[in-house]
C-alpha cells in the first residue's frame, strides 16, 4: 500500500503540489482544513502532513502556528514551493470576459496588482482548488479563478493568464510533519530546530532569554509572537533556529533560554532545505 501525505485542500491546491514536488513517492491525501491534515496523520490515515506556514510576499499562513504546538506531531522536514497564480476561466473564454475571480484570502492578496488592473471584482473561497472546480460547475465566461496549472488541467480550465503573482520570486513554505521525530539525521545543508516557549514573568525576560543564542553563535532565523489561551498576558514565542540541539553551542543557548522560561517545547529537528541556499528560480 502507498504511504500518504495529508495536505489542506482540494486537489490542485499548492499544497498538492508540494506533495508532488516533495514527496513524489507518497499518495496525496486532499482534507477540507489543516486540522483535519494533522488529525489523519495523527490517527495514521497518512505518514505525513504537508503544512503551509508562510508566505515571502502574504507573510504568515494565519492560524498555523497554534495548532503546531497542540498537535502531537513533529516537523521532519521543509519544502518551499514557487508559487505560481493563474487565472482560469471556462474553455474558450478570454480575459476579457472575466469579472470576478475567487480564491483564497491569502492568494487574492498575492495578485493584488493583476486584479486591479483588470478592474476584477474578487470572492474569497475556502480553498483555491475548490475555486477552481466552481467554475467549472458555473461555466460561466465572467467568472474566473486564481489556482494553479495543476487545478486548470484537473478541472479542465483554460489558462487566460499565467503567472499573474506580484513578486517574481513569490514562495510558500510547508512544513513536513510526522508522528514521530526524527533526530539523528545531519543535512547537506545543516539543521534547523523549531520550538516554542513562554517567558517568566520577570523584567527583561525575552531580552535576556534571546542573549543565549546571541552570546553562543546560534542564528535565529524566526521569532513570531501570538496570544494563548485568549489572554492578553499569555504571550508564546514560536522560533527557529540554525542547529542541532545536540550541538554544544546549541545546549548552552538552551540551558539560558530554560532558566528565563515557564513553558519550552521543542517541535521538530530537521534538515534545511536546498531552496534556502538558492535564489529562487522560476
Amino acid at each position: 500500500m502507498t504511504a500518504r501525505i495529508a495536505f489542506q485542500g482540494e486537489p490542485g491546491a499548492y499544497g498538492h503540489q508540494a506533495c508532488i514536488e516533495a514527496r513524489p513517492d507518497f499518495e496525496p491525501l486532499p482534507c477540507a482544513t489543516f486540522e483535519e491534515a494533522i488529525e489523519a496523520v495523527r490517527k495514521g490515515d497518512a505518514e505525513l502532513g504537508m503544512i503551509g506556514v508562510e508566505n515571502s510576499t502574504y507573510g504568515r499562513v494565519a492560524d498555523v502556528h497554534q495548532l503546531l504546538p497542540d498537535s502531537g506531531l513533529h516537523i521532519v522536514d521543509e519544502a518551499f514551493v514557487r508559487v505560481h497564480i493563474n487565472a482560469l476561466g471556462v474553455p474558450g473564454s478570454k480575459l476579457s470576459d472575466l469579472k470576478r475571480v475567487r480564491s483564497m484570502s491569502i492568494l487574492l492578496g498575492q495578485a493584488r496588482e493583476f486584479i486591479r488592473d483588470n478592474g476584477l471584482e474578487t470572492l474569497n473561497w475556502s480553498d483555491n482548488a475548490a475555486a477552481a472546480r466552481e467554475v467549472a460547475t458555473l461555466n460561466n465566461p465572467a467568472e474566473g479563478a486564481l489556482a494553479s496549472e495543476i487545478a486548470a488541467k484537473i478541472y479542465g480550465l483554460d489558462i487566460l493568464a499565467r503567472h499573474v503573482e506580484d513578486h517574481d520570486r513569490n514562495t510558500t513554505r510547508f512544513l513536513i510533519m510526522a508522528r514521530e521525530p526524527d533526530l539523528k539525521r545531519r543535512g547537506k545543508f545543516g539543521m534547523m530546530t523549531s520550538f516554542v516557549f513562554r517567558v517568566r514573568n520577570i523584567p527583561a525576560a525575552l531580552y535576556k532569554a534571546m542573549g543565549g543564542f546571541a552570546t553562543n553563535g546560534v542564528n535565529m532565523t524566526k521569532l513570531e509572537s501570538y496570544m494563548v489561551g485568549g489572554h492578553f498576558t499569555a504571550t508564546q514565542f514560536y522560533a527557529e533556529i540554525e542547529g542541532h540541539p545536540d550541538d554544544r553551542n546549541v545546549q548552552l543557548a538552551f540551558e539560558e533560554l530554560d532558566y528565563f522560561t515557564d513553558h519550552l517545547k521543542l517541535l521538530g529537528v530537521y534538515p534545511t532545505a536546498a531552496r534556502r541556499h538558492e535564489k529562487v528560480r522560476d
